[in-house]
């Protein structure tokens, strides 16, 4: 029987990286994929390193990492000591000198040193670690507070598919157009999709959140597939846009990133002709994507080439400024509704202002 390695280096980017366990199984075989071991995803980042790169660098990122591998019934959670799966927003203990990292406030008020991805070795010191998705911030480095891109993350419920998700995408992508936003798509790895704008990091997250609400709203209003509404049970069979991935520490999978699902799926950046004809997210996985990057090229290369003015957005927000929901972990925030779903709220118990009546 062979002997296993323990640990090898590997050359990312001119860094050696020790990754530990290689041959671990992470992800399963399936009928449609054979199995990854860690060494396949770290030779998989390394090979989309420049596409990946784009969507990290200088980015404060949260590492969702799952140890032991990607396996059915498996948990995941906020904290190492509760789930099989975790975040790990700090910089874990032992990182490497050459680890880049930022510090960043979370809602809570709270700080903490967060990775930021300066060169491929971090990413790929990242998939030693376990991880499998990273979740960068909506803002770089150089300004933590100022986003530099505006996140539209289109999420079927039930009822609804990939496909619908795709029309959505494709009506929200006319509509920025109409604004003078060139937009970019990528699948998320599931069953939706995310289309992405560049701005110009001149506007608080704040700002950035109302404009996504009103691209939203707007969107809402032309497709009769799509939906704002916050509370599950409004939603209907419709494609969610989910504003709040633009709220400060919410993310979404980078390009490129691996899922945690079977088949090692990948959310995957694709040009708007091609997205049509896209069967669905599990056409894209670690074993495919280098191949259709070497052939088809990176639908992302010019994401960078052009930073948008919010402004008309932010015009559409002024013409309907009502606040919606924040996620259920932040502290109550300025103009918020009551956070209490339809079919529980009794109306007496709730002021104009949306704060709740003493007893």
């Amino acid at each position: 029987m062979a002997t296993r390695a323990k640990t090898i280096e590997v050359d990312a980017g001119g860094v050696g990286v020790r990754v530990s366990s290689p041959d671990r199984v992470v992800f399963e075989a399936t009928e449609q994929t054979p199995e990854f071991t860690k060494l396949d995803v770290v030779e998989y980042l390394v090979a989309v390193e420049d596409g990946i790169m784009r969507a990290l660098r200088d980015r404060p990122t949260a590492l969702e990492r799952w140890p032991k591998g990607v396996r059915e019934g498996m948990r995941l959670t906020t904290s190492k000591a509760y789930g099989d799966a975790f975040y790990s927003k700090r910089v874990p203990k032992g990182a490497p000198s050459y680890l880049s990292s930022v510090k960043v406030r979370f809602p809570s008020g709270r700080r903490a040193e967060e990775v930021c991805p300066a060169q491929i070795a971090d990413v790929v010191w990242a998939a030693h670690m376990g991880t499998v998705t990273f979740h960068p911030w909506a803002m770089r480095r150089a300004d933590v507070d100022r986003p530099d891109e505006l996140r539209l993350d289109l999420d079927p419920q039930e009822g609804t598919g990939f496909g619908d998700a795709v029309e959505a995408a494709l009506a929200l992508r006319e509509l920025l157009a109409e604004l003078g936003m060139r937009s970019f798509v990528k699948t998320s790895g599931n069953r939706g999709a995310h289309v992405f704008v560049r701005i110009e990091p001149r506007w608080t997250v704040t700002s950035v959140r109302h404009a996504a609400i009103a691209a939203g709203r707007a969107l809402e209003a032309r497709h009769d597939g799509v939906t704002t509404a916050w509370w599950k049970e409004e939603r209907g069979a419709r494609v969610f846009v989910d504003f709040n991935q633009n709220a400060r520490d919410r993310s979404i999978a980078s390009a490129y990133s691996p899922r945690p699902r079977p088949g090692a799926p990948v959310s995957f950046p694709i040009s708007w002709e091609k997205l049509p004809s896209a069967d669905g997210p599990a056409e894209f996985h670690l074993g495919s994507v280098p191949e259709l990057l070497r052939t088809d090229g990176d639908a992302w290369a010019e994401i960078d080439d052009v930073a948008h003015d919010l402004t008309p957005l932010l015009e559409l927000w002024a013409e309907n400024p009502v606040e919606l929901p924040y996620p259920p972990d932040y502290p109550k925030m300025p103009g918020e509704p009551p956070r209490v779903q339809p079919s529980k709220k009794v109306a007496e118990h709730w002021d104009a202002s949306g704060e709740r009546v003493a007893e």
